[in-house]
């Protein structure tokens, strides 16, 4: 470990169900398996990260915290985004579809107290309505409301918000000063890599590198030094080290996946530097057992590295605190 500090893992998860994906993934049989899917996987998830005494953000879009339909409707607020393309509305995909989607796979504040209830968790916002901070036609005073909406529904359960991951990682930079109005200290942003900017626009070029560095070494510096995150910013920026994809039937591509995933915990572990993890839930969707799998390997060499080289597992919040106490009082 290079000057005796400790390397941080820090596991992000944005928890949407069909909020989502609602663009692209169409109602019926094969959405309510996957979801159902999800649903029995995320208490495996947390079983998981008890056992192993790991730290975990959980990014929830405030729409779970609905019990039904009718509840749902009573929260809208007055002020909506302002898409121009009303294709990304989550509001204007729901009432057009209301008789046909199956309410566990928007709603599940039940999941969410299992969430709350497990140790080192930390629960966040992922806006309320999966809101798209770069998307032409909103504002940052719609902005404002949802994040207002959000944080109602979340202090109405006994819980108290203070980081925030953008949807679709649509980081902007802009809406920094609101979010610390709202009381928000920490975010999630991207790797710093071109092809996760994403002002830039999604070409085919961007999705091949994205996909293609999950398995091979294009990103070489996911592992970031925790001296170069400002502490003095409002909010502090955390930027993302690898998003997890979900397990696939190719075993050489997965392989490759997972060796990339534990080489750079292990360079973190070594360099006393951030490897910052994150991914959906809803990604266990297709293959749960086979992702679990996969998680419980990555755990496993968590506590290898944190009985090793001291590794430490912390939620976004935690990092915060952890980088203001090292970088002012070190």
């Amino acid at each position: 470990m290079s000057d005796n500090k400790q390397g941080v893992f820090c596991i992000s998860l944005d928890f949407e169900l069909q909020w989502g994906v609602f663009e692209k993934m169409k109602v019926g049989n094969q959405a309510n398996i996957y979801f159902n899917n999800t649903r029995v996987a995320i208490p495996a998830m947390l079983e998981l990260f008890s056992q192993h005494d790991i730290q975990v953000t959980w990014a929830i879009v405030g729409m779970i915290f609905n019990q039904n339909v009718e509840m749902w409707n009573k929260n809208k607020p007055d002020l909506l985004p302002g898409y121009i393309n009303k294709s990304v509305s989550s509001y204007h995909w729901c009432d057009l579809r209301l008789e046909y989607i199956q309410e566990s796979n928007l709603f599940a504040p039940e999941l969410i107290d299992q969430i709350k209830s497990t140790p080192g968790v930390e629960i966040c916002t992922h806006s309320y309505s999966h809101y798209y901070c770069q998307e032409k036609g909103q504002t940052i005073s719609q902005f404002k409301v949802d994040l207002e909406k959000a944080k109602e529904l979340a202090f109405a359960k006994g819980i108290s918000i203070e980081s925030l991951v953008f949807p679709r990682n649509q980081f902007n930079n802009a809406y920094m000063n609101v979010c610390h109005q709202m009381g928000i200290k920490s975010v999630r942003t991207n790797p710093d890599k071109w092809y996760w900017d994403t002002s830039r626009k999604d070409t085919l070029a961007v999705k091949i590198m994205r996909t293609a560095d999950v398995w091979f070494p294009i990103n070489r510096k996911s592992v970031v030094p925790l001296d170069s995150i400002n502490v003095d910013e409002n909010p502090v920026k955390i930027p993302a080290s690898r998003l997890y994809r979900a397990w696939t039937k190719n075993r050489m591509l997965n392989t490759l996946k997972m060796k990339r995933i534990l080489s750079e915990m292990t360079l973190a572990a070594k360099t006393g530097g951030l490897y910052h993890l994150w991914w959906h839930p809803h990604n266990f969707g297709n293959h749960p057992d086979e992702c679990l799998s996969e998680l419980k390997q990555i755990l496993e060499h968590y506590t290898y590295l944190q009985k090793e080289y001291g590794l430490l597992s912390m939620n976004m919040k935690g990092l915060r605190s952890h980088l203001i106490k090292t970088q002012h009082e070190g």
